[in-house]
């Protein structure tokens, strides 16, 4: 597959280093010199120096023949242009292009059927709300990913003593929750992957992932840790389009409070909401998280444009006594540094958020959902089944006949409204949504072969 990616910053050069191990061909396209030099030093890309809306440009990088435009620059209007460029000149099949601006998301016949030519939209504000809001729903849990429209959902919890099913046997939680449906899908101890069996002895720190219906979410991760009180105070720092978008979400269900130093934007915000608290001020300025009663604060939220703020909020935030922190990352050294650490409970990192709605259009095999992990250490992975027994190497087999890459593991299947574990004896059934964790990454061409259809793949 030969792929543009338009914008060689931190989104364009994660999606070059995540497609790149997977022998795409790739051209990044950017107006910095150095930094492409950087990227072409690091990775076996092909990268052109110009404006991504240029037809001269787009050509030079190889538009004429190319399968997928990514625009992931920073200007909205550059990524869309770039996209009817491409769509006219140049009848580039699939067009994917990161739009920010809520001006223009909110006009969604922008996009439809006689606008602009983008097969694809990606919104890292909508992406980054949806998945703190997870967070918040499960407060403990590491990561919260939905599948098969949330029937079905992947949650990494960290291991505490006291646990219930802490230094016992995996096989134990079926005997702890008999009739609650639930599959252990990989376990990280100490940053490397332990293989889930029943004989598996879970010790305290390890990194569990688990499949189960979000009903039963919560009692699962009452084996593995103490169960935190359901959230009721929030408190949000920065007004910009995440943190205002998360404040809509939340403040209907939630006591909300929003911080934001600059005094237009927080008397624009203030406007925009109706039942949340707007403060002026700075979230790293002590004084005011204390007089705000910090130390009641169930979840602190800190998600402004500068790493440094975000950090460092938050570590004060949760040193005066917030129970829960979430982060907001760009940088990903920043994200491996922070994640888990005594100040900061979870770091989320745009750039994974959109890297996963990325993969999700690249992958063959009709895969529709794909998640990075473990900061992209690892993926999960929703993939339909099509065909028959003749014609796919999936349908009409159990689980154990299906020939898996080493390191790869079905969790579950969603079958119309219907979840079921991943058992080594379901047999597969057409359309079935299928969920995979994949440890090794390298691996996700032997996973999309897989799920591909045709009557020659005996051969």
């Amino acid at each position: 597959m030969k792929i543009l990616i338009l914008g060689a910053g931190q989104v364009g050069g994660s999606v070059a280093y995540n497609l790149v191990s997977e022998a795409s061909d790739i051209t990044v396209v950017d107006t910095n010199p150095v930094i492409l030099q950087e990227l072409q030093e690091k990775l076996d890309i092909r990268t052109v120096v110009g404006n991504a809306t240029y037809p001269s440009v787009l050509r030079r990088a190889g538009a004429e023949d190319a399968d997928m435009i990514i625009a992931v620059t920073n200007s909205d209007e550059t990524n869309m242009i770039a996209c009817q460029v491409a769509a006219t000149l140049f009848r580039t099949p699939m067009k994917i292009a990161r739009v920010r601006a809520q001006e223009y998301l909110g006009q969604p016949e922008l996009f439809g059927e006689g606008g602009l030519p983008i097969d694809v939209l990606i919104s890292p504000e909508k992406l980054v709300t949806e998945y703190v809001m997870r967070l918040i729903e499960h407060p403990g849990a590491l990561q919260v990913l939905d599948f098969a429209g949330g029937k079905v959902r992947l949650v990494g919890v960290k291991a505490y003593h006291g646990g219930p099913l802490v230094g016992n046997e995996l096989a134990a939680l079926r005997e702890h929750m008999p009739g609650i449906p639930v599959r252990v899908a990989a376990i990280f101890r100490r940053g490397r992957s332990i293989p889930p069996t029943g004989q598996t002895i879970i010790e305290a720190d390890d990194e569990v992932f688990f499949i189960a219906a979000p009903r039963d979410i919560r009692a699962v991760m009452s084996e593995l840790r103490r169960l935190e009180k359901p959230v009721k105070r929030i408190m949000i720092a920065g007004g910009g389009n995440i943190g205002k978008r998360l404040a809509l979400e939340l403040e209907q269900r939630y006591q909300v409070k929003l911080i934001e130093r600059d005094p237009e934007r927080a008397r624009r915000v203030s406007e925009e909401l109706r039942r949340a608290i707007v403060l002026l001020g700075d979230a790293a300025d002590e004084d005011l998280l204390l007089q705000e009663n910090i130390e009641k604060t169930d979840v602190f939220c800190s998600l402004t444009n500068d790493d440094q703020v975000n950090i460092l909020s938050s570590m004060l935030a949760k040193r005066r006594g917030a129970r829960m922190v979430i982060t907001l990352i760009n940088r990903p050294a920043y994200v491996d540094l922070m994640q888990g650490s005594a100040d900061i409970d979870v770091a989320v990192s745009p750039q994974q958020a959109t890297i996963g709605s990325v993969l999700a259009h690249i992958r063959r095999g009709d895969v529709v959902n794909v998640y990075s992990l473990r900061r992209g250490a690892a993926e999960a992975i929703e993939a339909v089944a099509h065909g028959d027994r003749h014609s796919s190497r999936v349908v009409g087999r159990r689980i154990d006949e299906i020939p898996l890459p080493e390191g790869a593991t079905i969790g579950a299947i969603v079958r119309g409204d219907e979840v079921l574990m991943g058992h080594h004896d379901i047999v597969i059934e057409p359309e079935d949504h299928l969920v995979l964790f994949l440890v090794d990454k390298r691996k996700v061409r032997e996973i999309e072969r897989l799920f591909q259809v045709g009557v020659t793949f005996f051969q």
